[in-house]
């Protein structure tokens, strides 16, 4: 659990943020991408993923503790049925800010934060793949290397019989053409 930020709190007290935390998570599980202040975002993120952690879980437990901190049975539902699935491969980092300047009222610095539901990048998934078939394959690739030797060698003999058998056989041929034009000069 993330520990308590010192000095002055979002809100006036801890039961004020609490519930201005809560119902920012439900505007983000709604809308997918709210617009806040820079320093709303930046609590409301940790907050945010904890949540669609439990709700990749699945399991009642995780959605009774949900449901404890959002009254909005719809938002849930959604939370636990599209995002959880949306974000399944994904192992961390549900959610993104990204500043957009200051707001023209009272220059407050502004953020958008959006969860991030596209799919991993395939080129991560490759990466991570490479390097588990290469732990894995480490021990095995002395035996490969002595293996690959062996068959090396045979290709390499089977090889050379085929070509010295048409070598042969197109000696032959040449002998058998010029045979029957020796035989016409004479």
């Amino acid at each position: 659990m993330p520990t308590p930020t010192k000095g002055p709190r979002l809100g006036g007290g801890p039961a004020h943020e609490r519930l201005m935390l809560a119902n920012l998570a439900a505007a983000l599980f709604e809308h997918k991408r709210i617009t806040t202040t820079v320093t709303k975002a930046k609590r409301l993120k940790p907050y945010a993923e904890r949540l669609v952690t439990f709700a990749k879980r699945g399991d009642l437990s995780s959605r009774r503790r949900v449901l404890g901190l959002i009254s909005d049975k719809g938002i849930v539902h959604e939370l636990f049925t599209d995002i959880a699935g949306a974000v399944a491969n994904r192992d961390g980092g549900y959610t993104r800010i990204t500043k957009i300047g200051n707001r023209k009222g009272d220059n407050a610095p502004m953020a958008v934060i959006e969860l991030v539901l596209e799919p991993v990048s395939p080129k991560q998934a490759v990466v991570a793949e490479a390097t588990a078939a290469a732990a894995k394959a480490a021990p095995a690739a002395e035996e490969e290397v002595v293996e690959t030797e062996a068959v090396e060698t045979e290709a390499a003999e089977t090889e050379e019989a085929p070509a010295a058998e048409a070598e042969a056989a197109d000696a032959e041929v040449a002998e058998t053409e010029e045979a029957p034009a020796a035989e016409d000069k004479k």
